[in-house]
């Protein structure tokens, strides 16, 4: 049998639910009497929010697609470009998930790669038209043709692989560090993927270099046959340049990997290497390297773990499980915000371009109520530099966002958020003051990170009114909102609660009114755990990088440090009054808060040996793996206590919350799956195969 028949064989029926992207061929006469271009339309049949993705079907009707047209002797050139506002965005991720041995991941790999280099390998030169999103496998399609235009208005162009524990593995770490340099390759390859996985809009690739011409969407295809005529008849030259610089751009990027993961994994790290073999390597060297990764990667546990998270990230957050019916959400037409500090003016600065209606902070004293109003103010200026909004939108913005000393500003608010300080006391007198002045049907939200919605709204006229809200630091950028359901809290106001959230774009995940209720209850728990171990007198240090092995965004008291240490000591202490026999609270942090020291960190990053200090004295150290042990023995128990008290509705909840609330790691999948497969975990979170395979 031929290659593609031994494909066929081995791969044809592994997804028998592919969603297959056909290549629909069509002859287009190009302008100037420059020939006749076959071109391919990538297109699964289903509108844009189906994008187009390649499973071993999809691979297999492009490939007979190209033999078509390698067959014919008419032609001047071949083009592909995709449906409606989607180029392609990469490989069928539950495909992937369903491949089980070796052989299989090899044979993926090489299908990818044997299909997609004939554009570059056919007689006739071949052009990409990317008229919308593309990822992944889509990005790399573009770059195996021998040009390639772009719309101005493509909204994502990514390699996002190593965000879910793989490697671009049909050309995109050989082809693209060619094309635009290592530095740029990097860029796009490893560090926008670790970032969140941030993707590139149309415009910002294109000044990259991984487009040769770009082109307005109102008449992008027509244009991009202009273009793709005018280089055939030689009236345009494309110039390739050549790179250098490949040995420090790789051990900058390798130093950058290191101090964000740590070694815990390993995608990035071939990612890497991979890029640097790209240099000297041919074609064919570089392109089997790839499926050697790929195999390494596809059959492994990280990938099972990037997937699940992918799955909660994208479904499971934009369905919140227990949120009631939309259409009792109420319309919001003006936002309050007690409060004018940093957190206050943050949620100002959202409400107002989001929901995009005014916004008026309130505040005791004139010059904190002046720098808040002053904050939103100087943030629409920075968002209007940057190109982000136009004038006009940030003038608007500024108009939207004022500032009273009186919540008589409040009368005609449909929606009331404090971000005050985390006083039981002070939130309630709060409360009660907005509650004497706002309409009868204005949500009261609280901002609170640990304190009891049902304590906060005993006193009030109307409880029912009163949800948590709670965002994480910074407001603009963390995709968390933990909704929190009061005793008393009605369906109307958590459905307008998670309107708003939506309408926000933020994730939302409801949360039953328990003590710091999700990510704060499991960071304290954590963190009151290393804390605990160095008051015993584990050197710092060691207690410090005990977790290094998991690629934890930050370290534990860095992490302190960054929230700060009053805030931690007072959360510990709400948790320690609810839990006496689970959370303690550490009289070394509170010396270390009585002092005024904002951590255990100088600004240059270094240990303050003087807060250092306020931890010595333990008599019973623990080892670096007793320190982890712990810390982990620990969250498995307080998840299983969590679950069994419904705080949330399954373990894939507590999973969003570390993910989006908390950084957990997307290599490690959620923390529940992970703490099942260590064995911790006893009996499991989550049903065999959960966490293998997206729901």
């Amino acid at each position: 049998m031929s290659t593609i028949e031994n494909w066929r064989a081995l791969l044809g029926e592994r997804n028998p639910d592919e969603v297959v992207t056909k290549a629909l061929v069509r002859d287009v006469q190009l302008p100037g009497g420059a020939g006749t271009m076959a071109l391919i339309t990538l297109d699964n049949g289903f509108d844009h929010t189906k994008p187009n993705t390649f499973g071993p079907l999809g691979l297999f009707a492009l490939d007979e697609a190209l033999t078509e047209i390698a067959g014919r002797s008419d032609l001047a050139a071949v083009g592909v470009t995709g449906k409606p506002f989607i180029f392609a965005v990469g490989a069928d991720l539950k495909g992937a998930a369903a491949l089980r041995t070796r052989e299989e991941a090899l044979a993926i790999g090489a299908l990818g790669h044997h299909v997609f280099r004939r554009l570059g390998e056919l007689d006739l030169p071949s052009f990409a038209f990317v008229n919308g999103a593309a990822m992944g496998g889509g990005l790399e399609v573009a770059l195996h043709c021998t040009y390639r235009t772009i719309s101005s208005g493509v909204p994502a162009v990514a390699l996002p692989e190593c965000f879910l524990g793989l490697v671009p593995g049909w050309g995109g770490t050989q082809l693209l560090p060619r094309l635009v340099g290592p530095a740029a390759a990097i860029k796009l390859i490893i560090e926008n993927p670790l970032a969140q996985n941030r993707v590139t809009k149309g415009a910002d690739a294109f000044a990259l270099g991984v487009a040769d011409a770009m082109f307005e969407p109102a008449d992008f295809l027509e244009e991009s046959l202009r273009w793709a005529s005018r280089v055939l008849k030689g009236e345009v030259t494309v110039e390739r340049a050549a790179h250098d610089g490949w040995e420090k751009a790789v051990a900058d990027a390798r130093f950058l990997v290191d101090m964000k993961l740590r070694g815990a994994s390993p995608a990035p790290y071939r990612a890497l290497d991979l890029i640097a073999m790209a240099e000297t390597a041919s074609r064919d060297e570089g392109f089997a390297a790839e499926d050697e990764a790929l195999a390494d990667l596809l059959t492994g546990d990280e990938l099972r773990a990037g997937l699940y998270a992918f799955d909660l990230v994208q479904r499971r957050a934009k369905r919140p499980a227990g949120a009631p019916d939309k259409a009792l959400a109420r319309k919001v037409t003006k936002v309050g915000v007690v409060g004018a500090g940093l957190m206050a003016s943050q949620m100002a600065l959202l409400f107002a371009r989001r929901l995009e209606v005014p916004v008026v902070l309130t505040d005791l004293d004139q010059t904190r109520l002046d720098k808040g109003v002053g904050y939103v103010h100087a943030e629409a200026d920075k968002l209007l530099a940057k190109g982000r909004i136009s004038a006009d939108q940030a003038n608007r913005l500024k108009s939207l966002v004022t500032g009273s000393l009186t919540k008589d500003a409040f009368a005609d608010a449909d929606f009331v958020i404090e971000a005050v300080f985390e006083d039981l006391a002070v939130k309630k007198q709060v409360f009660a003051e907005v509650e004497a002045v706002v309409p009868a049907e204005c949500v009261l939200a609280t901002n609170t990170s640990s304190l009891s919605l049902t304590e906060m709204g005993a006193d009030l006229a109307h409880p029912e009114r009163l949800v948590g809200f709670h965002f994480f630091n910074p407001v603009a950028v963390m995709p968390l909102l933990e909704i929190i359901r009061g005793a008393a809290t009605d369906d109307a106001t958590l459905a307008t609660a998670f309107a708003v959230g939506r309408t926000l774009r933020k994730s939302s995940v409801l949360v039953k009114d328990a003590p710091a209720f999700v990510v704060n209850r499991l960071l304290t728990c954590f963190m009151g755990e290393v804390v605990a171990a160095v008051d015993e007198g584990t050197p710092l240090e060691v207690a410090e990088h005990a977790l290094d092995g998991l690629g934890l965004p930050m370290t534990p008291f860095a992490l302190l440090q960054l929230v700060g240490p009053a805030v931690g000591l007072h959360v510990a202490e709400t948790l320690h009054a609810a839990f006496p026999d689970r959370y303690g609270v550490s009289a070394n942090l509170a010396k270390l808060v009585a002092a005024g020291k904002p951590g255990v960190y100088l600004p240059d990053f270094t240990l303050d040996p003087e807060a250092v200090a306020f931890f010595a004295g333990g008599d019973r150290p623990s080892t670096a793996e007793e320190v982890r042990e712990r810390v982990l023995r620990a969250l498995a128990r307080e998840i299983r206590i969590m679950l069994d008290e419904g705080v949330v509705a399954a373990p894939q909840d507590i999973d969003l919350c570390m993910i989006l609330g908390a950084g957990w790691p997307f290599h490690l999948g959620g923390i529940t799956p992970y703490l099942d497969r260590t064995g911790i975990a006893q009996p499991r979170f989550l049903p065999p195969g959960v966490a293998s395979v997206p729901a």
